[in-house]
């Protein structure tokens, strides 16, 4: 079964950073591209970043370049976000997803884990 399990989620002040984990088992994971998505309370599922099999390409929503950096390990399967700078607009459960095209150009969720709550206080 396949199985993508993120943590790192919580309760921060505004200005202040998380790390968010997702370890990914029952695919194989160097050829998925993975990303990121949130749901704020009330709003839709958001694109917030992916990044490709390799590592070598990465895509960023616009609200959040230049804060958050995503990245992955393939040895330990797991893909990671740096989220810096966090405002309270940045509450929203965070979800990890992965594409079996390995590719970040229109990223496609072909599995999702549960998600993990991030809460930005002002």
């Amino acid at each position: 079964q396949v199985q993508l399990v993120e943590s790192g989620g919580g309760l921060v002040q505004a200005g202040g950073s998380l790390r968010l984990s997702c370890a990914a088992s029952g695919l194989a994971f160097s050829r998925y591209a993975m990303g990121w998505f949130r749901q704020a309370p009330g709003k839709g599922r958001e694109f917030v970043s992916a990044i490709s099999w390799s590592g070598g390409s990465t895509g960023y929503a616009d609200f959040v370049k230049g804060r958050f950096t995503i990245s992955r390990d393939n040895a330990k399967a797991t893909v990671y976000l740096q989220m810096n700078s966090l405002k309270p607009e940045d509450t929203a459960v965070y979800y990890c997803a992965a594409d079996r095209t390995g590719r970040v150009g229109n990223f496609r969720s072909d599995y999702w884990g549960q998600g993990t709550q991030v809460t930005v206080s002002s």
